[in-house]
């Protein structure tokens, strides 16, 4: 069995390499149903926003020694505030409550009857409430940002790449993000909290990154490409993505083992909502991310360059030269081979990849 080294190797030098590009339909197919079911959870099963976007009040108890939702849901049947609230533990001794808006009597008199309830002093219950305006705002200013966020991606991309279609491609895999991100995110049933807005602009910055290097190998691998008949630009493509393949497992591993970690302590161990609900949106988001880059990204850019005319004659050019290769070959299966194995080698240029030792030597000079 080969180790992963020798894997990255091989994929590196076009020796061994996976179809990207060449089952592009595939992976369109599988994220388009993986988009749809996301969107039907999105409509059906809904967001939970957090207090923080719907407005109300919350009422925290701590300093419990077993903390128990029965009491306070006790509290909120006997004041007629059951409708519409929300009873959860908060870490290994917090109780919180959250409810639609009170009034500053209700609030009082709710966390009066929640401290005897839970036989802690007053000073041991917090009680907040957030207006419908500050709600508003909160949610404005997410929208926004996402807004902001992919604008000014596009921009950096396109003038980075010198290219629409790549900022194009790019844009489309965060979107693919965004969806599956929210889809699980809505499964899942968590509240949606500031948290989660900054966990998805986090992992959009992380998604970005990872394709912008997978572009960057695409347009090192694509220079000059129109003058050869060796590879056509959607076969070099293919290579960047194979050459990138194991650096993008290797960063996702790193990346999302900690997250991972992080999640199932904030969500089963010391139930801090703010660490589950950024860490799921993370540990998805990351995944998603990952995928997108290797699957989405470059055959996205590929359909897009496809149908520019110097893309078409050089592929058109490149089949001709191949035709007449195995018609050369004839029945050799080693000149066959050769002709096969063409299209996923390594671009041959002189000192590609060489750093330093590509350079010119220097001549010492003599004392």
């Amino acid at each position: 069995m080969k180790s992963l080294a020798q894997l990255g190797n091989e994929l590196y030098s076009g020796n061994t390499s996976f179809p990207f590009v060449g089952r592009r339909r595939l992976w369109y197919a599988i994220a388009g149903a993986a988009v749809l079911a996301s969107i039907i959870l999105i409509g059906t099963v809904g967001l939970t926003p957090g207090i923080d976007f719907r407005g109300g009040s919350e009422i925290t108890v701590t300093a419990l020694a077993k903390p128990d939702v029965a009491p306070a849901n006790a509290v909120l049947a006997e004041e007629g505030l059951a409708s519409g609230a929300s009873v959860s533990t908060v870490g290994s001794s917090s109780v919180r409550v959250q409810t639609n808006e009170l009034t500053n009597e209700q609030l009082n008199g709710v966390s009066a009857a929640l401290a005897d309830a839970y036989g802690v002093a007053d000073a041991d219950v917090s009680a907040t409430t957030i207006g419908p305006t500050w709600s508003s705002d909160v949610t404005n200013k997410g929208i926004r940002g996402l807004v902001i966020f992919f604008v000014l991606v596009g921009a950096l991309i396109w003038a980075y790449f010198r290219t629409w279609k790549m900022a194009a491609a790019a844009l489309l895999a965060l979107v693919h993000d965004i969806l599956i991100t929210v889809g699980v995110y809505a499964a899942s049933g968590f509240e949606v909290t500031p948290a989660t807005i900054i966990g998805v602009l986090t992992i959009l910055g992380y998604s970005l990154y990872d394709t912008v290097v997978v572009f960057d190998k695409v347009r090192e691998n694509t220079s000059g490409y129109e003058t050869q008949n060796r590879s056509t630009y959607g076969e070099l493509a293919n290579l960047a993505v194979n050459q990138s393949l194991i650096r993008s497992i290797n960063t996702s591993v790193v990346g999302v083992l900690p997250v991972a970690s992080l999640l199932v302590v904030g969500a089963f161990i010391l139930g801090a909502g703010t660490l589950r609900d950024i860490a799921l949106t993370l540990f998805i988001g990351m995944i998603a991310g990952t995928v997108s880059s290797l699957f989405l990204a470059t055959p996205l850019l590929v359909d897009l360059r496809s149908r520019e005319a110097v893309v078409k004659e050089q592929a058109a050019r490149v089949a001709m030269v191949r035709d007449e290769r195995i018609a050369a070959a004839g029945d050799d299966p080693e000149a066959l081979a050769a002709v096969a194995a063409a299209p996923a080698a390594a671009p041959v240029i002189p000192g590609h990849h060489r750093g330093v030792s590509a350079q010119p030597k220097r001549k010492r000079k003599r004392s």
